[in-house]
């Protein structure tokens, strides 16, 4: 689940992480009187999306796909820029690196104060499950572009991993900020920061908190500039808090109803559907996609435990795909059995009206059934043994590269 940037500073205000004051807004009015509210001469104007790289993302008319304005990140020195910056940012879509080309609708913004920024660094905190740590990583290079940091000079990226049953200790702390050049009040403001958010991550049972920019001011301290903050949905039963954080808008309504049915799905640019049961294996059936040349359409994981039901309404799902060229199901039958997903496959393609070439690749409980179904009915279905076959046949039935 992921949240706003103004909703992730209202934790790190509870965690006593420093930001700056801000206001969220959803109109232009609201925006022009945060502005004054907020006694700050210079403030950003912020749009307020599910997605990074707003700064250099791009605004367009909703109606004709004109280019709006360059930018979902202003800087206003006057009521008239902020009038003027929120006029073209509300109701327009806003396209960047990771909303993909349609974009995303911008309902909201964020009017922060001004900060008198001396530096801006880079600082995240994620779950690394071969470590089964907590992931800290900071870099001095902090700022709009830090993917191409990382790939062009990942020794700028410093990393240190903590136990969260232990915890960070002290030496890490130091450590790190040590690692990014600070000293003095800087030094003791970025200590203090990591451990806050550190217990925030674990209490709150996150699963990303990315700041860029994370700044040092004139005056020495270390402000979260930014704030992008992700959760486990895993542990959504111990944070029923969670709920009122959730914007429905930022979610596409196939996602919404695959959640109803139990199912975790993402939509994605590709052309390839997936069917899968189990995270893991869903990931490796994209893998595999992606090896033999195609691209996956969705992530989808229907669960180990799935039954009839959601399982017609998952195929169904990735029917609604316009850009889908094939299917690949990939089911290991544990308690969930293959011949049971075979009639399902059956059934749904029945109803929904399959016009797609489909690759099944079914292993464990009932397999050789599931295939002899799939076999003996009229729809036309490649089935194989392993994933390797599958993945393969699928991408070279829709004409893909294969080789």
């Amino acid at each position: 689940m992921n949240i706003h940037e103004y909703q992730g500073k209202a934790l790190f205000r509870e965690a006593g992480v420093a930001v700056q004051d801000g206001v969220h807004c959803t109109s232009v009015e609201q925006a022009l009187a945060a502005y004054d509210s907020l006694g700050s001469e210079v403030v950003a104007v912020k749009s307020q999306i599910h997605a990074g790289g707003r700064g250099k993302g791009k605004l367009y008319s909703t109606d004709s796909d004109d280019l709006v304005m360059e930018g979902g990140v202003k800087i206003a020195s006057s009521r008239e820029d902020v009038e003027e910056y929120s006029s073209n940012i509300l109701g327009h879509t806003l396209v960047t690196k990771q909303t993909g080309p349609l974009g995303k609708l911008v309902n909201n913004l964020y009017i922060e104060a001004g900060c008198a920024i001396a530096h801006e660094y880079y600082l995240a905190l994620l779950i690394d499950r071969e470590e089964n740590s907590v992931l800290i990583m900071a870099s001095t290079e902090g700022g709009v572009d830090i993917e191409e940091v990382a790939e062009n000079t990942p020794e700028a990226i410093h990393k240190t991993w903590v136990d969260p049953i232990e915890g960070l200790h002290d030496s890490q702390k130091s450590a790190l900020a040590d690692s990014l050049g600070l000293s003095g009040s800087a030094h003791a403001s970025f200590v203090e920061m990591v451990g806050q958010l550190v217990s925030m991550f674990i209490d709150r049972d996150c699963s990303m908190i990315e700041i860029n920019p994370l700044v040092k001011t004139e005056g020495g301290t270390m402000v979260a500039l930014d704030s992008k903050v992700s959760f486990d949905d895993n542990a959504s039963f111990r944070h029923p808090w969670r709920a009122g954080l959730r914007d429905l808008s930022e979610e596409s309504d196939i996602e919404m109803r695959a959640r109803a049915h139990g199912l975790s799905y993402v939509d994605l640019d590709g052309d390839i559907g997936c069917l899968v049961n189990g995270a893991g294996l869903a990931m490796a059936t994209m893998d595999v996609i992606k090896l033999y040349g195609g691209e996956p359409a969705n992530f989808l994981d229907i669960g180990g435990g799935a039954n009839r039901e959601s399982i017609t309404a998952a195929f169904g799902i990735i029917l609604e795909d316009p850009s889908l060229e094939g299917i690949l199901v990939n089911v290991f039958g544990g308690i969930i059995r293959c011949d049971m997903v075979a009639r399902c496959i059956i059934e749904a393609s029945e109803e929904k009206g399959l016009n797609v070439p489909l690759v099944v690749r079914f292993s464990g409980t009932n397999h050789k059934e599931g295939k002899e179904i799939l076999d003996a009915c009229e729809l036309e279905t490649i089935t194989t043994s392993t994933l390797a076959e599958a993945g393969e046949a699928i991408v070279k039935v829709i004409g893909g590269d294969s080789s």
